[in-house]
């Protein structure tokens, strides 16, 4: 490990700080905030095994204030951006930039359903295997394989179309999934939120399980949007 001040870094937070070595109080449970020195003001280093949810000052729920979760991310952002350290030591920097880092983790794992209740069920334990689609009800797959169906451009019956009327097919389709991803996100997102208040894991699991293929459809569309 490399060293800053005469102080061996450290790779998470201490009980003392990394430079002057000014012992620290015991941090409350209800947050992770990044912790500068009392005594001569150094920035510590972050904790790798934060709890996102305490680190955005988020309670651990699906349910979550969007507005308020970007104006915490907005404010630690100003608080640990690297250009702000640019004059303080390398340790320093250093430590800027993996706060950062882990921010920005936080912020893209809480803001979107998918990510963030996935990552309520690793906090609890609860993995989603490879192969839950065996879980899913038949119906859904179904829509599912018919949206995907519609995005692959697959032929109706009849003569081959002019390129105006593929162009014309292809774009009413596209709006036909794109409002069949809003509607289905919504409503899964819904469920899951139910789901994850009443404890009820499994559930939640499963319904995961569905908004994966909702996100997995809603990146396929996004790229024929935007092709390369």
């Amino acid at each position: 490990a490399g060293r800053a001040g005469g102080r061996p870094l450290s790779s998470g937070p201490g009980p003392g700080c990394w430079r002057c070595g000014r012992p620290f109080p015991t941090p409350t449970a209800s947050t992770a905030e990044p912790r500068f020195c009392p005594a001569c003001r150094a920035l510590q280093p972050p904790d790798s095994g934060a709890d996102l949810f305490r680190l955005m000052g988020c309670e651990r729920t699906f349910r979550l204030d969007q507005a308020e979760l970007r104006r915490r991310f907005r404010s630690l952002q100003r608080l640990l951006h690297p250009d702000l350290f640019g004059q303080r030591d390398q340790a320093e920097r250093a430590f800027s930039e993996q706060h950062s880092a882990l921010v920005n983790r936080a912020y893209r794992t809480l803001r979107r359903p998918l990510s963030r209740g996935l990552y309520l069920l690793e906090l609890r334990g609860v993995a989603l295997e490879k192969g839950t689609d065996s879980q899913a009800e038949p119906e859904f797959l179904a829509e599912i394989m018919e949206m995907n169906e519609k995005l692959a451009g697959a032929r109706r019956a009849g003569g081959p179309p002019t390129a105006q009327e593929q162009q014309q097919q292809e774009e009413q389709e596209e709006e036909e999934v794109a409002k069949y991803l809003a509607a289905k996100q919504e409503e899964l997102a819904k469920d899951v939120s139910r789901a994850f208040d009443q404890e009820d894991l499994q559930k939640a699991k499963q319904i995961l399980s569905k908004m994966k293929y909702v996100a997995n459809l809603e990146e396929k569309l996004k790229k024929k949007k935007t092709p390369s």
